[in-house]
C-alpha cells in the first residue's frame, strides 16, 4: 500500500501471533469498529476463517464476535473488503465447505446467499458447479485473479432482502513475468454456474439485482448485461426498465 500513501492513505497492517495479548485484540477489534475500510487478507480460508473465530472466543468468550463486527460495519456503511481468502471467508459458506477436513463451513456472510471459488480458470468450472448444485440457495461464481464483486444490500419495506452485485474485471496489471498469473488478461471472465448445469459469464461493469425472502423460499434475480434486464431464470428480457423499478415492485 506504499504507493497510495502520497494520496494520504493510512494503513494499519495487523498480523496473527501465537503471542497475541489482550490489548493487542482490543486494538484489533477497536480498529474492525471504527476504520472506514477494513480488508481481509489472503492465505488460507479455512485457517484464517478459524484464527478470526478464535480470537473472539479465546479473548471474549464469544467465537462469533469477529463476525458480528463486520456484520454491524456493513449496516453502518463501512466498506469491508476481502482479498483472496478474504474474499472467500466474506462470502456465506466457503467454497471448500463440502471438503471432509472443513469441520466449521460457515462463513461470515456478508455477501448473502453468495458463494464464490478463487482463482479460476478455464477448466475449474466443476468446482462451481459443485458448488451451485449443493446450496441451492446461493448464487455460485468463479473469480479470476484480478476480478471481484461489489455487492450492497438491504431489506426493503416489505421483509424481502435485495442484493445488487456489480461484477469487476481489472486487466490493467502488465508485467510480463506475472502474465500467467492474471488470468483475466487472457481474456477470463467472472463465471456462474446455474444448480441445473446452465451457466453464464459476467463482464466488467456488468450487475445482478437479487430479491429474496426471509426464509429463502422465494428468490428472483435479473441480470444487467449491455443495457438489457435480463431475466435470470428463463435468460430473456424482462420487462422491468431499472433497477429501482425492481426494487419497488418486491
Amino acid at each position: 500500500f506504499d504507493q497510495f500513501r502520497q494520496w494520504g492513505l493510512h494503513s494499519v497492517p495487523f498480523f496473527w501471533s501465537e503471542h497475541l495479548k489482550k490489548e493487542d485484540v482490543d486494538l484489533l477489534f477497536n480498529n474492525l469498529r471504527n476504520y472506514e475500510v477494513v480488508i481481509l487478507g489472503g492465505g488460507s480460508s479455512v485457517l484464517g476463517l478459524q484464527r478470526y473465530k478464535e480470537l473472539g472466543e479465546k479473548y471474549f468468550g464469544d467465537r462469533d464476535l469477529f463476525g458480528r463486527i463486520l456484520a454491524d460495519r456493513q449496516k453502518a456503511g463501512l466498506l469491508t473488503v476481502g482479498f483472496s481468502a478474504g474474499a472467500d471467508q466474506l462470502c456465506q459458506f466457503l467454497a471448500f465447505m463440502y471438503h471432509e477436513h472443513v469441520h466449521d463451513p460457515y462463513a461470515f456472510g456478508l455477501a448473502h446467499n453468495i458463494v464464490t471459488t478463487l482463482h479460476h480458470e478455464r477448466g475449474k468450472e466443476n468446482e462451481i458447479y459443485e458448488l451451485a448444485k449443493r446450496l441451492s440457495q446461493c448464487m455460485a461464481f468463479g473469480l479470476p485473479n484480478d476480478s471481484g464483486l461489489a455487492i450492497d444490500q438491504g431489506y426493503l419495506a416489505s421483509g424481502n432482502m435485495w442484493q445488487v452485485i456489480e461484477f469487476l474485471i481489472d486487466t490493467s496489471w502488465d508485467r510480463p513475468e506475472d502474465g500467467w498469473h492474471i488470468k483475466t488478461r487472457q481474456g477470463v471472465k467472472i463465471e456462474h454456474l446455474y444448480h441445473d448445469g446452465r451457466n453464464w459469464a459476467f463482464n466488467n461493469n456488468d450487475k445482478m439485482v437479487r430479491i429474496m425472502s426471509p426464509d429463502d423460499r422465494y428468490q428472483q434475480a435479473w441480470i444487467i448485461q449491455g443495457g438489457k434486464i435480463i431475466d435470470y431464470w428463463n435468460q430473456q428480457v424482462s420487462q422491468f426498465q431499472s433497477i429501482e423499478q425492481i426494487l419497488s415492485s418486491h
